[in-house]
């Protein structure tokens, strides 16, 4: 690892946590050097290592969020499981939970309870609407937030269904602002010694990554509206039909508007009164897209993609994942890596997109079997308690 990657080397991180917002925020903290100790329940552990795909026994999705990790299983609700947590987190710099609100607390983990034990504790609960407030005990799921936060209410064609994001956006916002928290009330901790609760929702992550649609409500007192790809500010910016498929292009300025109508060979509709500010083309972009479809209509996504790309005007393919994985960009990266699973099978991943100093860091620990660390974390405190 390099040095920025090890930022975090002798931290301790406990979490607790299921399937994607809570282990993928561990999972970053872990890059950058973190010991992050995963506690699991006994023979079921993370709900994510049922999840397709299995190779050979082992879920290639819990892989994919739990590398750089070690694994114990603990039976949270008996006292002598619970006793040996309490030895964990009281040597813990980070505790990381996204269980429903109450549930920490219930079990006599929450965070008025460590504090006591731990004052330097830093300690993270991400929920789907926070710690307090009127929805705080309703539960939540990626799906029911993206409907929740206004996100598929702009999301899909004019006049369609509503459509949510393919990613899981709402789960890897809130692990993302969760990450960031840590270390920012970390570092208040190691100046004051004294520790936070942090209090993460998916509804305010993925309200906070909303920025130009909530401004756009308060400035106009309008909804923003669902245009399927395109812009409500700037055209052409969009996906464009053409001879046999598709493709993006994003011509976000008048510079490069000049440089499409020189590639499409219409110098004309530079002056074109409708199409003379981006403001403008944006209000009549129907007919602007109709007009360059039209002649796309002649070429493959290829051909012009080639002549945007060397005009300098903003272009891609509408890549699937098998193809943008081995794009050569990516390779050069090296974002895509080998990881080994527990059961010795060579499996691919995407590994941090994190680069210092021009370099991508490897993987140093693959991700843990079921309680794979339970003798090398736990063995004493288990030996002490047993006699």
């Amino acid at each position: 690892m390099s040095k920025q990657a090890r930022a975090l080397s002798g931290i301790k991180v406990i979490e607790i946590c299921n399937v994607a917002a809570g282990p993928f925020c561990g999972m970053l903290l872990a890059d950058m050097g973190a010991d992050v100790v995963k506690i699991e329940q006994p023979e079921t552990g993370d709900t994510l290592r049922s999840w397709a795909p299995i190779t050979d026994g082992f879920s290639e999705n819990f892989a994919s969020l739990n590398r750089n990790k070690r694994s114990v299983t603990l039976n949270l609700k008996n006292e002598q499981d619970k006793q040996l947590a309490l030895n964990l987190i009281s040597e813990a710099d980070i505790l990381l939970e996204n269980n429903r609100p109450g549930v920490m607390d219930r079990l006599g983990l929450g965070y008025q309870a460590l504090k006591a034990r731990n004052a330097r504790l830093v300690y993270c609960s991400i929920s789907a609407y926070g710690q307090s407030g009127p929805r705080s005990q309703e539960g939540g799921f990626d799906l029911t937030l993206q409907a929740m936060s206004g996100l598929m209410s702009v999301t899909g064609e004019v006049g369609g269904a509503p459509v949510k994001c393919g990613v899981p956006v709402c789960d890897f916002t809130a692990g993302l602002y969760a990450a960031f928290a840590i270390v920012s009330a970390l570092r208040s901790a190691e100046r004051d010694g004294e520790g936070a609760h942090v209090d993460i929702s998916m509804l305010g992550a993925t309200l906070g990554i909303a920025a130009l649609q909530t401004s756009q409500y308060f400035g106009t007192g309008k909804d923003p509206e669902k245009l399927g790809s395109a812009h409500p500010r700037n055209a052409p910016y969009q996906v464009f039909r053409c001879k046999e498929g598709y493709f993006g292009m994003a011509a976000g300025n008048n510079s490069l508007w000049k440089s499409v109508c020189e590639v499409v060979e219409r110098p004309e509709l530079f002056d074109d009164p409708r199409f003379t500010s981006p403001t403008l083309r944006a209000e009549n972009q129907d007919a602007l897209r109709e007009i360059l479809e039209t002649i796309f209509a002649d070429q493959p996504a290829q051909v012009w993609l080639e002549a945007f790309r060397a005009a300098k005007v903003p272009s891609a393919p509408i890549n699937t994942y098998s193809e943008v994985l081995v794009d050569p960009q990516v390779e050069h990266m090296n974002w895509v890596q080998d990881l080994s699973l527990p059961n010795g099978a060579l499996t691919r991943t995407f590994a941090s997109p994190i680069r210092f100093d021009g370099h991508t860091d490897t993987i140093h620990r693959r991700p843990p079997a079921l309680g794979e660390h339970n003798d090398e974390i736990l063995g004493q405190w288990r030996s002490d308690i047993e006699a």
